[in-house]
């Protein structure tokens, strides 16, 4: 049985990196049939809109896709694609596991956090006003079915995964309605339908100083929109950073995987980008396949590409980026040999 799934190249290193990651996958024996998608720069220097209708029916019909980066300009032009693409096809958990990796050197060697964070409102919701000349307004956004749904995952994922304990950060001493709906609706999902998962709740500020003191305090996070941006990242630094963790949105009837990492226009075209972080999305959406539709030789490939760039980096397989020598190309070959 042969799955179909977007593919979505991006912009920038997108193309590139994207190459090697089928590569991998398809010599790990991933059964996925691939139907190609543009988005953002790349769908714009083709003549189409940022985020072409075809793209979103392509999404629509097979409801699983694999994106890499998409630029978004900064304080002006379009709207971010991913943004868009969250909220298109409302997709309100977005997911970031974080380990540490064997053979890349860090401060820490016991990180295990899952980041998982509302995805479609808060202030990315993108409802700004400019009240007068030199004032703007943002208003975040908070809603009880979006923050009862996205705590209602959370705690799910913690049980189907093995996870021990839930914690939210949280901003409710200032926010007391926005953030504090989100406190309130997940306390009440912990303890109406979760009560064997430990949980607790910690001001964000305070949080992040106990997550560069001792990251293995935490196990799943469950945050809101702009903080759950924020802390990813800042969990990715614990690890090496954004070029060795994969992300994913996932919603009710379809999910998005993709790297998080930026397009990096200065380096695109030269084969030095590590493809790294969208080859685990990709072990990510396999195992995805094998859950919803029962895929297992989906769930063998994922394993199989896991071991091998495990193996990979302890041999010393690494990118420019992970103080290594490979390029692009020579990383998925080191990966390939250890299938």
């Amino acid at each position: 049985m042969t799955s179909t799934a977007v593919i979505i190249p991006g912009d920038g290193i997108g193309p590139e990196i994207t190459e090697a990651t089928l590569r991998v996958l398809d010599a790990a024996g991933a059964e996925v049939e691939w139907v190609e998608r543009q988005a953002g720069v790349a769908a714009m220097e083709a003549g189409d809109a940022v985020l072409p209708e075809s793209t979103l029916e392509a999404i629509r019909a097979h409801k699983v896709a694999l994106k890499g980066p998409c630029t978004t300009p900064v304080g002006k032009g379009f709207r971010s694609v991913n943004v868009q693409l969250r909220k298109k096809f409302d997709l309100y958990a977005a997911v970031r596991p974080v380990r540490n990796l064997p053979g890349i050197d860090t401060p820490f060697d016991d990180v295990d956090i899952v980041v998982i964070r509302e995805n479609t409102e808060g202030l990315y919701a993108g409802v700004e006003n400019e009240i007068t000349d030199g004032v703007v307004a943002s208003m975040k956004v908070a809603t009880e079915k979006g923050c009862t749904r996205v705590a209602r995952w959370a705690f799910d994922y913690a049980k189907t995964r093995g996870r021990k304990k839930v914690t939210v950060f949280h901003k409710a001493n200032i926010m007391k309605l926005s953030d504090g709906m989100l406190l309130r609706c997940a306390e009440e999902v912990h303890a109406e339908e979760f009560p064997e998962i430990e949980y607790e709740n910690t001001i964000i500020d305070a949080a992040c100083m106990r997550m560069v003191q001792r990251p293995s305090q935490f196990d799943v996070l469950l945050l809101e929109n702009l903080y759950g941006d924020v802390v990813s990242d800042l969990c990715a630094g614990l690890v090496g950073g954004l070029g060795v963790i994969p992300g994913a949105n996932f919603g009710d009837d379809g999910a998005i995987f993709e790297a998080v990492h930026g397009s990096a226009p200065d380096i695109a075209g030269q084969n030095v980008a590590n493809p790294l972080a969208l080859m685990m999305s990709g072990v990510m959406l396999l195992n995805y396949l094998a859950d919803t539709r029962g895929e297992e030789q989906n769930r063998q490939a994922a394993q199989r590409i896991k071991v091998a760039y495990d193996q990979a980096l302890t041999d010393g397989k690494k990118t420019r980026d992970l103080a290594g020598t490979l390029n692009t190309d020579e990383f998925a070959d080191a990966v390939i040999e250890r299938l």
